[in-house]
């Protein structure tokens, strides 16, 4: 998310950064007289600390410089290796550039860190061929990072942001009491709790975004507390607006019109209200152990509570007639069932995350937690082979930023280019950007602030010529200049600034005229062509035509999914139907998270595009998922379901999973079917009140209609946007 940034946190960064850098190469030039390792000194705290935006606090960044500093080292080693030819370079660039660029599937401290750890290749794999200065390279790194480390931890360090956790036990409080008296609840203050869940609301060192179990099942909680929280609000709704007391107490049995037992109603509502009430101190107690970073308790008194509320369901389904409760009461005693499960959920994923261990014995339903009996190198392999493929948009920005890197130093090299460096800095510059008309606009704002920085720094060096005491004052002043106006301004005033100090720190190095500045221009504009090439050839679009595909695919991954659950629930012989993989739809749903992870972070063009609510299709296909999960999950006595009923629930299905695949085409423009009104949801009226049926039932009706309005948020937008030819279509709307 853009915002405006904290000022007093900019100049502290830029403070930290300028002492840090300072440090080493003033002590290394002049004290030592080590001009390569004051370089190094130099440019280890302006990659990491002031080019790459590692997010956190003091503490975590500190912790993030000092593991990344290995790996600088490596970096700095196989450019020094490398610089022996410019093919070798150049192949190197491209792994490197490629798998710096790909850990971003990593998480945001990985993607924060990836920027600047590509400078360490970049400055070393740029000529002169000096292996004999590898030690000193190393060392200068080596003293910068170990600077700007401590600088993070001591020097007016970042406050550390609420952890997530924090926000969960939040959340789950507000929902503890809703479930304990839902005729009290605010529905609006039980959404907004779940919105602030949303990963994209979340500051980035606190999003649990890793491939390991623990973050793994944090996600999860937290969708799945979202998920509470909206039924719960739901729930609220359906009090505020149900009959009044006593109503239902005599009433017929809606369309199915049985005659109803006083008893048999109150009996159904207490267990309705008693579940509620185990929902309500599982949530209280996780709260509780989320909020003192402790063991929430072990799962298991909840799954109790919930057989015992089916089996009394399915007993008054089988018993005499006049022992039915109203349909209202058995929806009702559906959606409380709904609300178990998600309670459920967290209980089970909450647990996971706060222990972290691999578990020896999978976890039912096993296809929710698939990740827990799982190795961490197995949990990091699929997270980073499920990425490779054109459809995932870390694929594509890595595979653009390293073409973009191997072919300026390929430029560099070939043309013999003074500062080639320069050139390779301007392309990971623009290789931040997502669409042809961002890079565009980059490019000019670069341009414009590396034109007049140069011209500064032109008239500054014919002013001063070799006086090195000059660009010694200037220097410090500069990058606290360049590091705090930059953010503040905009990047034109960031370029300008680097151009100062970058010129100020060379020629205190080895001896510059004018023409280094001239030579900065040179080296910024071809790196701006091969960016601006890159961009309009490799995914021109960004993701916003990919945010389409993948939306499409993930609906059209949820349609047999709920014919197959369907299917599952009318079996005449429990067993007799294979469930469901749920495999492909969560794989798919990540795909299509990431997609619009970026896309929301593109700049809108069109209001009639703006209206696609992508985020109602990600929402959605969890309720799906959720469905498929706890639906069948229960071994209760085998009770059939009439043909007519259970023709009815296919047909249902059935239309659900079309209206899901006529979506997925409008979504990405191939086909313009109209939409035909859908007959009501209404069950046949001697369809029995089985509760196999009303969960599914209620499961139907929800997803239609929120299918439904996903599509007419499409069908808003012009033609021309909803397919998207040219890839001008946004979105103004997960969960990332």
């Amino acid at each position: 998310m853009s915002g405006v940034p904290d000022r007093k946190a900019v100049l502290h960064r830029a403070l930290r950064v300028t002492i840090a850098a300072s440090a080493g190469f003033y002590a290394y030039l002049y004290g030592l007289d080590k001009p390569v390792m004051a370089l190094y000194a130099l440019f280890g705290p302006v990659a990491l600390g002031g080019l790459a935006s590692i997010p956190g606090s003091g503490r975590q960044r500190a912790t993030v410089i000092l593991k990344s500093l290995p790996i600088g080292l490596l970096l700095v080693t196989l450019g020094t290796a490398l610089a022996v030819t410019t093919w070798a370079a150049v192949l190197g660039m491209l792994v490197v550039g490629f798998c710096l660029a790909f850990a971003a599937v990593a998480g945001p401290r990985a993607a924060g860190a990836g920027p600047g750890l590509q400078l360490f290749y970049i400055l070393a794999c740029v000529p002169p061929y000096a292996p004999d200065t590898l030690g000193l390279r190393l060392a200068g790194l080596t003293t910068g990072l170990l600077a700007l480390a401590a600088c993070e931890f001591f020097l007016l360090p970042a406050p550390a942001a609420a952890p997530y956790q924090a926000r969960m036990a939040e959340a789950l409080a507000i929902a503890a009491g809703a479930a304990a008296d839902p005729s009290a609840a605010s529905p609006g203050g039980l959404r907004d709790a779940g919105r602030r869940l949303r990963l994209s609301d979340v500051p980035e060192a606190e999003r649990p975004a890793g491939p390991g179990r623990r973050d793994r099942a944090l996600t999860q909680a937290g969708s799945a507390t979202r998920r509470l929280l909206e039924q719960l609000a739901h729930a609220a709704d359906a009090l505020a607006h149900a009959p009044g007391a006593g109503a239902g107490a005599g009433e017929a049995c809606g369309a199915r019109g049985a005659a109803v037992d006083n008893g048999a109603t109150e009996r159904a509502q207490a267990a309705s209200d008693a579940l509620l009430a185990r929902v309500s101190s599982l949530c209280r107690a996780t709260a509780a152990a989320l909020r003192d970073d402790r063991m929430p308790p072990k799962p298991g008194p909840l799954h109790d509570a919930v057989v015992d509320f089916q089996t009394l369901r399915l007993q008054q389904a089988t018993g005499p007639p006049d022992g039915v409760p109203p349909v209202r009461v058995l929806r009702r005693q559906s959606a409380v069932l709904g609300i178990a499960e998600s309670a459920r959920i967290v209980e089970t994923a909450a647990q996971i995350g706060a222990d972290g261990r691999r578990r020896t014995e999978p976890i039912q339903p096993q296809e929710l937690f698939w990740y827990a009996d799982r190795s961490t190198a197995w949990l990091w392999a699929k997270r980073l082979f499920g990425h490779m493929t054109l459809r995932s948009v870390q694929f594509q920005n890595a595979v653009r930023t390293a073409l973009g890197l191997g072919a300026a130093r390929l430029v560099a090299g070939s043309f013999d280019l003074p500062h080639g460096f320069w050139v390779m800095l301007a392309v990971l510059t623009l290789g931040r950007t997502t669409t042809v008309g961002q890079t565009w606009g980059t490019v000019r704002k670069v341009l414009a602030g590396n034109l007049v920085g140069a011209v500064v720094a032109g008239g500054l060096l014919i002013a001063f010529g070799k006086h090195t005491e000059a660009y010694a004052v200037m220097l410090a002043p500069g990058m606290l200049a360049a590091f705090s106006l930059g953010p503040l301004l905009g990047i034109a005033w960031a370029q300008g600034m680097f151009t100062l100090v970058v010129a100020s720190a060379f020629a205190q190095i080895a001896p510059a005229s004018w023409e280094l500045a001239g030579a900065r221009i040179l080296d910024i504009v071809t790196g701006s062509v091969i960016g601006l090439l890159c961009g309009l050839l490799a995914w021109p679009a960004g993701a916003r035509r990919e945010v389409r595909r993948t939306m499409a695919a993930l609906l059209r991954c949820c349609g047999p999914l709920v014919t197959g659950t369907a299917d599952m629930l009318l079996a005449p012989r429990p067993g007799t139907v294979t469930p469901p993989s749920t495999l492909p739809t969560l794989h798919r749903l990540k795909l299509a998270e990431a997609a619009y992870a970026q896309y929301r972070s593109e700049p809108a063009t069109t209001p009639a595009a703006a209206r696609a609510d992508w985020q109602a299709v990600l929402i959605a296909a969890n309720h799906v998922l959720i469905g498929a999960q706890w639906l069948p999950r229960f071994d209760l006595p085998e009770v059939s379901v009439p043909p007519a009923a259970a023709a009815w629930a296919r047909d249902a299905a059935v239309r659900v999973a079309a209206t899901a695949d006529r979506i997925a085409a409008l979504a990405t423009g191939d086909q313009q079917r109209p939409r035909t009104p859908d007959p009501p949801f209404t069950p046949p009226d001697d369809a029995p009140p089985l509760p196999a049926l009303i969960d599914l039932e209620t499961w139907l009706r929800s997803l239609n209609a929120q299918l439904g309005r996903i599509e007419d948020s499409l069908r808003d937008t012009d033609p021309a946007a909803s397919a998207d030819p040219g890839g001008q279509g946004s979105e103004g709307a997960p969960h990332a």
